[in-house]
């Protein structure tokens, strides 16, 4: 029997892509080759794109109440399945088993802020805007939406935008990463159970000639997409010239700042966590360290190598330690960790001191596997290469600051402003730091700030091109189109 070959997902059917070629889809802990990956064609997506259009014509007219509905079947469904959901997510991405349960939750919570639109898609009202003249603001839906899902959250990154686009009446269509399609794949599965009508929802396999598909087409009005940020540009400056709305969002640098008043045990634990989780291939990782003060450097220094040679780094499928609660798989690909064995290289040669090796990591039963254990530099300077470039993999600096301002320069001289952290009980610090650090999340003593589903997620400078960031209320505007309505009637004669 051959593999899987992933299929297509259009106008409420199941369909074999009509496609160009394939690429394996590989479990990155094993090597093993799962399924694999058709190559969409552009002829293929506009039908995709034509049925999402064609369905927005009565999908538009459905009362709000009723669109919400499939959403609320939908959450009941990825419930009671969320361990299978699970399972094909570590399988095919290699993050460890409680972070796709974590991702799995996030998933339905987006569901079911989405499921608030009878009260987040009202619009607003002025009554006596002048003499007997009123105004009133509406926010109708305004076509066919798609977006473009990276591999490291193939399940909740497409639900920032997949509910929120339904439920105000759009029609969608989703790109599944060609890494990792199986979660898409089998999330798409309750999807159809869930009593969409047909073409509201669909979803296309393939590679950059889907994405080229979406934002070539007329009918489509607005792409979301994250990715890195040299496509995110691409993709904002295609879709500024043809006026279709955009959503990219890009690469970050991610840094926490270690203040003298800082709980240390907890500190370190917490900064090991937001570092090797999911082997730092998330936007919200934490990948620079910046302590201040010469006796807390040293102390972070010398704290948190000693606690990166404690991560476990296995299969995160297997048994023994499926369910601990920090276990870093492997990176995502071959390419991914060719790219981040150099990135070592170049901090080597740079002059940064490598405290912590983790190349050549092997784990027993995984040698085809693209591991890369805990790596720590010291001794860097901003600037360095290891410090600008988004190297997403388990490798982390540590940088020095004599002062808390010159700790925000760092932060804001960098290129990437997605998210931040500082560690401190001192209120006049913490307060400081959330006004002045240029970037979009904020955390004080948490090291991952990622926003719950009822607030807006995104970053700041190279990190996000959009005026109008991922889920919650705020992306109702994306969604919607304003109308302003100016009213008067004269009394009947």
């Amino acid at each position: 029997m051959g593999l899987k070959v992933v299929k297509n997902y259009v106008n409420g059917k199941w369909v074999e892509a009509e496609n160009t070629g394939f690429i394996d889809i590989e479990n990155p802990s094993t090597g093993e080759v799962l399924a694999k990956d058709p190559f969409s064609t552009t002829e293929e997506v506009n039908r995709a794109i034509d049925a999402a259009a064609v369905a927005f014509e009565g999908w538009s007219k459905t009362p709000v109440s009723r669109r919400v509905q499939p959403l609320y079947k939908l959450i009941e469904i990825i419930r009671a399945n969320e361990e299978k959901i699970a399972r094909t997510l570590v399988k095919e991405m290699g993050k460890s088993l409680p972070d796709a349960r974590a991702e799995i939750k996030r998933v339905y919570e987006n569901c079911e802020v989405a499921c608030g639109m009878p009260v987040l898609q009202q619009g607003d009202k002025l009554i006596g805007a002048s003499y007997g003249i009123d105004g009133e603001v509406i926010r109708l839906p305004i076509g066919v939406f798609a977006m473009i899902a990276p591999f490291n959250f193939p399940a909740m990154v497409p639900f920032w935008f997949l509910p929120y686009a339904l439920a105000t009446g759009n029609t969608f269509l989703v790109k599944a990463s060609k890494q990792v399609p199986l979660t898409m794949q089998l999330i798409t599965e309750y999807i159809d159970e869930a009593d969409f009508p047909p073409g509201v929802f669909n979803l296309i396999n393939g590679d950059k000639t889907v994405a080229e598909a979406f934002m070539d087409s007329p009918k489509v009005k607005g792409i979301s997409i994250v990715g890195s940020t040299k496509t995110c540009r691409i993709v904002a400056q295609r879709c500024a010239q043809t006026n279709k709305r955009f959503q990219a969002m890009g690469a970050a640098k991610n840094h926490l700042v270690a203040m003298p008043d800082a709980k240390m045990d907890d500190m370190i634990r917490n900064m090991i966590s937001s570092c090797f989780g999911c082997a730092g291939q998330r936007c919200m990782a934490s990948s620079a360290l910046v302590a201040v003060g010469d006796k807390l450097y040293k102390e972070v220094c010398e704290k948190f190598v000693q606690a990166s040679k404690e991560v476990i780094v296995a299969n995160p499928l297997d048994p023994k330690v499926a369910d601990e609660s920090m276990v870093m798989g492997p990176v995502i690909s071959g390419k991914a960790k060719k790219f981040i064995l150099g990135m070592i290289e170049t901090g080597i040669k740079e002059g940064a001191t490598l405290a912590l090796d983790g190349r050549g990591l092997v784990v027993p039963g995984c040698e085809k596997g693209y591991f890369v254990g805990p790596t720590v530099f010291t001794d860097v300077k901003p600037g360095m290469e290891i410090h600008s470039t988004e190297i997403f993999g388990p490798v982390v600096v540590v940088l020095k600051a004599d002062t808390l301002d010159e700790a925000i320069k760092i932060i804001n001289d960098h290129q990437y402003g997605n998210g931040a952290s500082i560690y401190t009980q001192n209120g006049y610090w913490a307060r400081k730091f959330k006004l002045e650090v240029q970037c979009g999340m904020i955390g004080i003593n948490v090291g991952i700030p990622a926003p719950v589903a009822y607030l807006p997620f995104g970053g700041m400078k190279e990190s996000q091109y959009a005026d109008i960031k991922a889920q919650g209320k705020a992306i109702i505007n994306f969604y919607t189109e304003p109308k302003i309505v100016i009213e008067r009637y004269w009394p009947e004669d």
